[in-house]
């Protein structure tokens, strides 16, 4: 193998892509520095050169990759899991004081060199933004979100270890240092219970196939720096449990939003469970607790006393301390409905202070409930507003990690940097220590919303149609000063070069599309919203008009629904506001929004039909691009047409009624337009929003054209109820 000696005239030859071998020195028995290493090899090649590793023993001090490991201290710089890239004589250095640190450098390396080429490398000193960078997982077993079909669909893959070695991957190459697996029980899929082993479902066999799979997905995360927590939902036992020791307890396979039952040989047995699991499984880093869904008639302080005598006493009786996620109340009453006060939330602070576990506790908070993807502004909380109770004084055991669910976009492709940065700039406050990023109401295991057997399809999981998404929240949060090139070059070693920054900012503009839609119309929990097919299931405080008829955000639904997002004014209140000369000129109308979602849409367009390559994914990326783009049209005709159609339910005037009908024409076309997109590849399919109902676009249309017939017919002296 060629050394390189002398900096700049070796690296140069190295860039130009002849063929030399560049020695990349490290520890190879380490699988981290070894697993960026490989990154830094694939770069290499993709520039033409090759390259190989070399063992630190037999290195000669003259290669042009080097990896050194500092001691903790040696460089006031760096913390755990950061990096450094220096410039040497020979080459660039990699420094670190963990091996996690190390992999991020290599990983970033070839990032580099696929930018800069390697003579080209900038030096940069990169410490995490957040120590807590999480994806959410639900798992269709003791399922929280029920559905036969969707859980059934994906059993086989997700018990699948090459499925999880590929989702760990795409963890520690996005930076991503926590997986947290959701599920209303897991415990008897884990252990079978010292003084209650009838609750294990499974055989001997049967159990070492479950345990086998747990010790090495937590095995294979570990090797990855990633740490897993298992999250539940309480007061459940399972099947076993129940019908064997407990009769009048919930069960995990029935109902989860439903009244408390709790008894002693039940407080006993989840304490007894949390202890035996963490004894039997060293490399399961944390748990994770939920004070409901069956917690309904307690209140709030008997539902913390709960977690403390069962699983806070598990974890004291176990052999080692374990790190913690304390989710915050979701409700300050003894119901399940939601809600908040200062009371609880001063209670559930100095609950929280008393933990005595690895690490600090996080405190995990939905932002914005279950719709994250909406306006980066923090508008509420699961059950409404929040205090400073939680940072006020700064937390000193703790810290609040946000969490970002995503119940709005599980089939179109979505990427939007901007949002994530600005999120991270008001919201990354000294208290918070991180984020999660996932769904309750997807599973991204087995590929099943894109048509089977296409030429698009080039992956094998659901998560890999969605990399953009997994990067860039990945990417950021460990970095937000990651720029755009990295997304871009990803995209150019997909599909070939010159694709990646058009792409890149396609989707910054086209994925507007669910964050506008889902700060304009109010929400609240899953089922509220699913803003890829313009849903409003189910309704919540201040929804107002229901027409009864579907799912679908409707035009008289949207001529009376409230906004999430303050900075915006409703349908209804900009036409009052505007008939009293009282409207506020610092709020964004329903007609702003609606031109920006057609400049939004028409520029992303113009830019995704200048787009070439053969590459069938591609050609996917694209029509996703266009699907966005098409809905931002669409609807940005259909808030023209809500404000026309009410100001003639409130002055009369026909002609703004004739508006609204033709406007309304000219959406319907722009809807036709997504059809035309989004059938050739994405299938009807089940969607836990719609109750287990079948969705597509296509099968929206009927929905669409009646909009046109409701304002042709509109009876403006129908009277609305009460907002």
């Amino acid at each position: 193998m060629m050394r390189l000696f002398g900096f700049v005239v070796a690296l140069a030859v190295c860039a130009c892509g002849y063929g030399e071998s560049v020695d990349v020195v490290l520890n190879t028995e380490s699988y981290a520095q070894s697993f960026g290493g490989e990154r830094v090899l694939s770069a290499l090649k993709e520039k033409g050169d090759t390259g190989g590793f070399v063992d630190p023993t037999a290195a000669e001090g003259d290669e042009a990759i080097r990896v050194t490991l500092l001691p903790n201290g040696a460089d006031k710089t760096l913390v755990e899991a950061g990096f450094s890239l220096a410039k040497t004589a020979d080459g660039v250095e990699v420094r670190a004081i963990d091996e996690i640190g190390a992999m991020y450098g290599l990983l970033e390396l070839a990032d580099m060199i696929g930018i800069h080429g390697l003579e080209s490398v900038p030096e940069k000193t990169v410490n995490p933004r957040f120590p807590f960078r999480a994806i959410k997982f639900n798992l269709p077993w003791s399922s929280y979100r029920q559905s036969e079909e969707l859980q059934a669909l994906h059993h086989e893959t997700l018990r699948d270890m090459e499925f999880w070695r590929s989702f760990l991957d795409m963890m520690a190459e996005n930076r991503f240092n926590a997986l947290t697996l959701w599920s209303l029980h897991p415990f008897p899929y884990m252990i079978r219970p010292t003084n209650f082993p009838k609750a294990c479902p499974f055989d001997d066999a049967e159990l070492a196939e479950w345990q086998t799979f747990w010790r090495t997905l937590f095995k294979e995360a570990k090797l990855r720096g990633i740490d897993v927590y298992l999250v539940n939902w309480n007061i459940f036992g399972s099947e076993g449990y129940v019908d064997n020791y407990d009769p009048e307890m919930n069960k995990d396979t029935g109902a989860h939003y439903t009244q408390a039952k709790n008894s002693p040989e039940m407080e006993r047995y989840t304490k007894e469970c949390v202890t035996q699991v963490i004894n039997e499984y060293p490399n399961l880093a944390g748990l994770g607790i939920s004070l409901g869904e069956a917690m309904n008639g307690m209140e709030a302080e008997d539902r913390e006393k709960w977690i403390f005598r069962t699983f806070v006493e598990g974890m004291k009786a176990a052999d080692r301390k374990i790190k913690f996620i304390h989710r915050v109340p979701f409700t300050a009453q003894a119901n399940s409905g939601g809600s908040t006060d200062r009371a609880t939330e001063e209670m559930t602070r100095n609950a929280i202070d008393s933990l005595d576990v690895d690490g600090p506790v996080w405190v995990e908070i939905k932002f914005n409930w279950s719709h994250a993807h909406s306006t980066p502004k923090l508008i509420q909380v699961h059950g409404g507003s929040i205090s400073d109770a939680y940072r006020n004084p700064l937390p000193e055991n703790y810290a609040v990690t946000w969490m970002m669910r995503n119940e709005s976009f599980y089939i179109l492709r979505w990427g939007e940097p901007d949002f994530i940065r600005k999120h991270i700039e008001l919201n990354g406050q000294p208290y918070v220590g991180g984020y999660y990023v996932g769904s309750e109401c997807y599973f991204p295991g087995k590929e099943y919303t894109h048509v089977p057997d296409h030429e698009h399809v080039t992956w094998d999981y659901a998560w890999e149609r969605q990399w953009l998404f997994y990067k860039q929240w990945g990417r950021l949060l460990y970095d937000p000063k990651t720029t755009d090139q990295v997304f871009a070059l990803e995209f150019d070693q997909r599909y070939g070069k010159g694709v990646g920054e058009k792409m890149v900012e396609a989707f910054k503009l086209a994925s507007k599309m669910p964050l506008r839609f889902a700060s304009y119309v109010d929400n609240s929990w899953d089922f509220t919203m699913y803003a890829e097919g313009m849903l409003v299931t189910a309704r919540y405080q201040k929804c107002g008009y229901d027409d009864k008829k579907s799912p679908f955000l409707s035009l008289e639904e949207l001529m009376d629904y409230d906004v999430l997002d303050p900075a915006y004014i409703s349908v209804l209140d900009y036409v009052q506001a505007e008939r009293n000369g009282t409207h506020d000129e610092e709020l964004i109308t329903p007609l702003e929004l609606a031109d920006e979602l057609q400049g939004i849409g028409e520029k992303a367009l113009g830019i995704v039909q200048t787009v070439t390559g053969d590459h069938p994914t591609l050609e996917c990326e694209i029509m996703d691009v266009q699907a966005w783009s098409h809905q931002c049209l669409y609807f940005a005709e259909k808030l023209r047409a809500a404000v026309a159609l009410e100001q003639y339910r409130a002055d009369g005037d026909k002609e703004k009624q004739a508006e609204a009908v033709a406007t309304l024409k000219r959406a319907q076309k722009h809807w036709q337009n997504l059809v035309a997109v989004t059938k050739p590849h994405h299938q009807p399919v089940t969607t836990i929003q719609m109750r287990n109902r079948i969705f597509s676009w296509q099968g929206l249309s009927e929905e669409v054209a009646r909009d046109i017939a409701v304002a042709e017919t509109y009876d403006r002296t129908k009277q609305r109820k009460a907002r």
